[in-house]
């Protein structure tokens, strides 16, 4: 597209649609339609709490290289991978990789837990702190609410 053709885009764009902002709802017709996004703090709370949940229960049972720790500290795996391999057996230097590679994919899941856990519950306080300070700045004289119709009016 030549850079005339832009141009003129541009403005026959702009001159069939009208461009307006409204808060809290969507327009039905060109361009409105149904909300299709919406999430309530609460739901912020409880996928956030079900992130700690999955964290917890992975770290107590998918820890397969240090269940059966011995004294040495060597879990009942390793210790079997060592057996292996004292015998001869190759198993015993691929039993020591599943663990390896296992741990370490435990180790990003966890990771990843922990980090939907602690941003679902930072944003669920950082939004709830917006609305607080959104609804104290848009108060009438007299204190009451500012309706959203009469927002639009100021938006037009």
């Amino acid at each position: 597209m030549v850079w005339d053709e832009w141009e003129k885009a541009k403005v026959d764009a702009a001159g069939e649609r009208q461009v307006s902002m409204r808060l809290n709802q969507v327009t039905s017709g060109p361009g409105g339609g149904q909300a299709d996004l919406v999430v309530h703090q609460d739901d912020l709370g409880e996928v956030g709490h079900e992130a700690f949940l999955l964290h917890g229960q992975l770290q107590k049972q998918a820890d397969i290289a240090g269940a059966g720790v011995d004294r040495s500290g060597s879990g009942s795996t390793m210790q079997a991978a060592a057996s292996l391999k004292t015998a001869g057996f190759s198993l015993g230097s691929e039993l020591e990789t599943t663990v390896s590679v296992w741990t370490s994919q435990v180790k990003t899941v966890l990771q990843a837990c922990a980090h939907i856990s602690n941003h679902l519950d930072y944003s669920k306080k950082a939004h709830a702190a917006d609305d607080e300070a959104i609804a104290a700045s848009l108060r009438n004289r007299d204190g009451s609410a500012v309706s959203v119709s009469r927002m639009d009016e100021y938006l037009k």
